[in-house]
């Protein structure tokens, strides 16, 4: 789970244990947006769509990221923000889809979410990730999978 200042408030984390992937913004292409002043899909309760909406342009939500692609395709929306690895395949396959702002970073990383309650569950995990980052098996498995940045 992304971690973000407002998830903090009502769950506890364990350390990250991978970098978040940069979100883009994809919209036709040719075209340059300006985030701020734009009308930008993302899907519904993620740190993307928080994130427009901290920026004061409009958001328009939808329940799923496939949906915010379609908004942008049928010109009811400027760009879609979203995961960059989800965006790369539709903009590698559409001629008509491009990346058009800058790519961002949102959140402090990527980790477990645990009850306030579970201090000493969240710590036990916390631990195994430490180890795993000393030991260089967490890096393994990331470069394996290709999850993200390594630490």
């Amino acid at each position: 789970m992304s971690i973000t200042d407002e998830r903090e408030e009502v769950i506890d984390f364990t350390q990250n244990y991978t970098q978040p992937d940069p979100s883009s913004f994809v919209g036709k292409a040719g075209m340059m947006v300006d985030p701020a002043g734009a009308v930008i899909a993302a899907q519904t309760g993620t740190i993307q769509a928080s994130h427009v909406a901290e920026i004061g342009a409009t958001l328009l939500e939808f329940s799923n990221p496939e949906e915010t692609l379609g908004a942008v395709r049928d010109g009811e929306a400027d760009a879609v923000l979203a995961d960059k690895s989800f965006l790369a395949p539709y903009v590698e396959e559409d001629a008509e889809l491009d990346f058009v702002a800058e790519d961002i970073l949102l959140g402090g990383g990527i980790g477990m979410g645990f009850r306030e309650s579970d201090a000493e569950l969240r710590g036990k995990f916390d631990a195994a990730i430490q180890s795993m980052k000393d030991d260089g098996s967490l890096n393994a498995l990331i470069e394996k999978w290709e999850v993200g940045a390594t630490f």
